[in-house]
């Protein structure tokens, strides 16, 4: 009888040994028959658990990186993307970054009223904010928590600028606070199109909208008149790295102001969750893969150094650069560069700063 699996990305569901942890494992041969005594398993549902946040802007001082500060409305993520970087964090809860990573959510209904306050304090000084950095601010509870969007509208009221990265078109749903920002130079937006094919896209971003539904988003934000860019983030290694020309091709296609790729990254405890899910949907491959990762990545399953992380090295990575560049230079991309302006930010009403 062959077991039932749940629909989402990880294979596995291992507690992290990090942090020495204890480890807890299930023992006795009953187990076998499990499902003969209680039939099949249920489905694993979605659980969130609210989290008092006591700060909402996420600092950071990496040189490789566009932005210094961020916000994540979410902790996991239910797209369930197997690569995805974020997976990790999920260990300081004491859960695993496989399947409770994308299954045992936290959501963080203050932010608004944090951000706010943030925004408040004297001697604020205005750098974009960067949406989707770790986890996707647009994932489906977005729908029913609306923590994004009221977070958005704190920063349309005080003319502070954004930037969001995202793979769902629940984006959409905001353009009514994010065009008039966008009027202003205050707001761009990438959406993540790593496959157009729906046999891969499904397996490797089990919950996230079907990529044609992004490329619409991407059109429709385009038409709103809000500088939107395609993300091909993360490329994979004889997976999805034969679809670089055609991605490019239909984001110039869609409206898109520019594109850019990341070769995939598999920081701690993503790597053995993106070995077992290689084993089990690209067996024929899943050397291959492995061999070519480790080249980009200087003979490691990832390059955590700065600069090198975010491009890759060797010949293979190169050969990325290269087609990439060709198929942008083709299809008359990125002529300009993602820019949002910081000048018009006013303090919130009320705020502290503006009794003096």
């Amino acid at each position: 009888m062959a077991k039932a699996r749940p629909v989402r990305g990880a294979t596995v569901n291992r507690e992290s040994t990090r942090f020495n942890l204890p480890q807890r494992e299930a023992d006795g041969d009953w187990l076998d028959a499990l499902e003969d005594i209680d039939g099949a398993p249920p489905k694993l549902k979605t659980a969130v658990t609210v989290e008092t946040a006591r700060t909402i802007i996420t600092r950071n001082q990496s040189p490789d990186i566009g932005f210094d500060r961020s916000i994540n409305p979410y902790r996991g993520c239910e797209h369930g993307c197997i690569y995805c970087f974020a997976r990790p964090t999920h260990a300081y809860h004491d859960l695993s970054p496989g399947l409770d990573f994308e299954s045992k959510l936290f959501a963080k209904p203050n932010a608004p009223v944090l951000l706010r306050e943030e925004l408040s304090k004297r001697g604020y000084v205005c750098k974009p904010i960067a949406f989707g950095t770790n986890t996707d601010p647009y994932q489906p509870i977005e729908g029913h928590w609306r923590i994004t969007r009221e977070c958005i509208r704190v920063l349309a009221e005080t003319d502070h600028p954004l930037t969001i990265t995202t793979k769902s078109d629940r984006v959409v749903r905001d353009i009514d606070l994010l065009a008039p920002m966008a009027a202003k130079g205050l707001a761009a937006v990438a959406i993540s199109v790593t496959s157009l094919e729906s046999k891969i896209a499904r397996t490797v971003e089990p919950r996230a909208p079907h990529p044609e539904r992004r490329l619409t988003a991407v059109r429709r934000l385009a038409d709103a008149g809000i500088p939107v860019y395609v993300s091909i983030a993360p490329v994979i290694p004889a997976i999805t790295d034969h679809e670089i020309e055609h991605i490019v091709e239909r984001a110039a296609e869609s409206g898109a102001r520019g594109v850019f790729f990341l070769p995939v990254r598999l920081p701690h405890e993503v790597a053995p969750l993106f070995r077992a899910w290689l084993d089990e949907h690209f067996p024929d491959r899943a050397g291959k893969v492995m061999s070519i990762i480790r080249e980009i990545r200087g003979g490691r399953d990832n390059d955590p150094d700065f600069f090198t992380r975010m491009k890759g090295q060797g010949p293979w990575a190169e050969l990325l650069r290269t087609r990439f560049q060709i198929a942008v230079r083709k299809h008359g991309l990125n002529r300009e560069r993602l820019a949002v302006r910081s000048d018009l930010f006013r303090a919130p009403r009320g705020a502290q700063g503006e009794l003096f």
